[in-house]
């Protein structure tokens, strides 16, 4: 996957291949977006981390994490579905 920066130094991913990795065509991606379906964030690394930066992207139950090294590479990315907190018992 490809990410970019832009001037502001904020992060550009291509749609088509986001929506790909949670198995969505663009379009579907994209209206999910104008929804309010999808969230971001960003972590900077800290520490002996310092440099690599953490991008995460949820749609439901379903996240997606990239790992970005010093140079800007994608070094790790994976697709995840997270688990819901138990329902409390009567």
């Amino acid at each position: 996957m490809r990410i970019e920066r832009d001037p502001n130094g904020d992060f550009i991913l291509e749609s088509g291949e986001l929506a790909g990795r949670f198995g969505l065509s663009g379009e579907e991606f994209r209206r999910k977006i104008r929804q309010g379906l999808v969230a971001s964030s960003v972590e900077r690394g800290e520490g002996e981390d310092a440099g690599t930066c953490r991008l995460s992207v949820r749609i439901g139950n379903r996240m997606w994490r990239a790992i970005l090294t010093t140079e800007g590479e994608v070094g790790n990315e994976s697709v995840a579905v997270l688990r819901g907190r138990p329902l409390p018992r009567p």
